[in-house]
């Protein structure tokens, strides 16, 4: 009889690694350190590196993971995923796929709760480490709605809130008015480059597959059509999303659907590549803000190769009117060089 290996008592987490946890799913490779969402609606960290063994099981693999700042009584924290074609009862809240919540506001046979509106309500996690805003964020839920009336339910303002832990500068850096002004200037580019928070993933399919850079020693793992634009800056091309999941600590280079389904994951891509990424510019979104030099400069960071010197003013001057318009919401004065 083999030794029995006991693993060590469920592990108390902070609440952000359980706001940007997968779904669990067999077969999946992951790493030491990963936290998952299993099937039950439990959360389990790799103990071990492992191929998806199910941590119910595999024991010696996983371990209970106890997300930090949620609440026991609160309905999110034991919600199973929902299954399209499982009985639900009234009163039931499940996790849909995007990672929001809902509630079962009558008996239904497993409808889906983004078309049987009927039936689910939306459900706001009263304990949950993903729900409060963070004290001092300088745009309000209200405001966010009045940026976005039409955005498509997938970007969460809860989502945008979870996301923020991972860059801690961002609209808290500089006055009140400079805070302001970097979170405009941040939405109106996500603005522009979603269509109003619109669209989740890149439109024109026919390029999907454009964005494999083989010469990269860790080439495309999830399929030469894999890494298309997806999220609130349209997180694109294999060498990003690589960047962008080591410094979030997420594997986005072998899960980049991630970005698609997950709402604070794909609002962290975003914040990822407004602080810390030049493009074709000479600051990142959040230097050019904090210093000084200007929405204009954001602009160059985001797409100056093919808007800015004059290439496409029509679509810079979509991106000025957008940013004076989310300062006002703020109350903020736009600034200065607001044009590139």
């Amino acid at each position: 009889m083999g030794t029995i290996l006991l693993g060590p008592a469920p592990t108390a987490g902070a609440a952000g690694l359980c706001d940007t946890a997968p779904n669990w799913a067999a077969g999946t490779t992951y790493t030491t350190g990963t936290v998952v969402r299993y099937t039950d609606g439990q959360y389990y960290i790799a103990e071990h590196d492992n191929p998806g063994y199910d941590p119910v099981v595999s024991t010696w693999y996983w371990d209970p993971y106890t997300c930090g700042g949620s609440s026991g009584g609160d309905a999110c924290a034991t919600a199973p995923n929902w299954t399209a074609g499982t009985a639900y009862t009234t009163g039931t809240v499940v996790r849909y796929t995007d990672g929001q919540y809902y509630i079962a506001e009558h008996d239904n046979p497993g409808y889906d709760p983004v078309i049987s509106t009927w039936y689910w309500d939306p459900y706001t996690c009263t304990g949950g480490g993903d729900q409060p805003p963070p004290s001092g964020f300088v745009v309000s839920e209200a405001q966010f709605n009045q940026m976005f009336p039409g955005r498509n339910s997938f970007y969460t303002y809860s989502g945008l809130v979870s996301a923020l832990s991972a860059y801690p500068a961002f609209a808290t850096t500089g006055s009140d008015t400079v805070k302001r002004q970097e979170a405009a200037a941040f939405l109106a580019n996500v603005s522009h480059e979603t269509g109003g928070l619109v669209y989740i993933v890149e439109q024109d399919t026919s390029q999907y597959p454009n964005y494999c850079d083989r010469n990269q020693p860790y080439g495309c793992p999830a399929g030469q059509s894999a890494y298309y634009g997806r999220g609130p800056i349209q997180l694109s091309w294999n060498f990003n999303y690589k960047a962008a999941g080591d410094a979030l600590g997420i594997d986005l280079l072998n899960n980049p659907s991630l970005v698609q389904n997950n709402a604070a994951v794909a609002w962290k891509t975003g914040l990822w590549y407004w602080n810390t990424q030049k493009g074709p510019g000479t600051y990142t979104g959040h230097n050019a803000m904090v210093s000084g030099a200007g929405f204009g400069q954001t602009i160059r960071s985001i797409n100056g190769a093919l808007e800015c010197d004059g290439h496409n003013p029509a679509q810079v001057q979509s991106r000025v009117d957008k940013y004076r318009s989310f300062a006002q919401i703020l109350g903020a004065t736009p600034g200065n060089n607001l044009s590139c």
